[in-house]
């Protein structure tokens, strides 16, 4: 049985885009519970050598509220394989004029979103769990 994929979002504390983020890796960790595991980014930042365990060299995907890329760039220094780097901006040049909501609450819009994101990333995960 393969290793479980590691979905990460960013901590994306104060952004729209942080919470869209954490709700579409919530909702594909609920979506693909055999084949995806949920890890918080801020206990991947301490370098804790228990983490790096966890992390080193299993196959992993990011969610990046912003360009800066924080989820991704911490997953690379603590040893995970990159599979996929999502950025949650990009997703709004198809949903431009969206309102989807605050950094606490999410519009009904907002939902729509972070479930379309988690479609596509629970087909990523679906996809590379089959792979091993």
């Amino acid at each position: 049985m393969p290793d479980k994929v590691l979905v990460i979002p960013c901590s994306g504390m104060g952004k729209v885009y942080g919470l869209i983020g954490r709700e579409s890796a919530l909702k594909t960790v609920k979506d693909c519970p055999n084949e995806a595991k949920a890890m918080c980014l801020a206990y991947i930042v301490t370098g804790d050598e228990e983490i790096k365990d966890k992390i080193q060299g299993k196959r992993c995907i990011t969610l990046d509220g912003c360009p800066a890329m924080c989820a991704a760039k911490s997953v690379e220094l603590a040893g995970g394989i990159i599979e996929e780097k999502r950025r949650i901006v990009d997703t709004f040049r198809k949903h431009k004029g969206a309102k989807p909501g605050t950094a606490t609450e999410l519009t009904e819009e907002g939902w729509l979103i972070a479930d379309e994101i988690a479609g596509e990333i629970s087909d990523r995960v679906r996809e590379l769990y089959k792979e091993g």
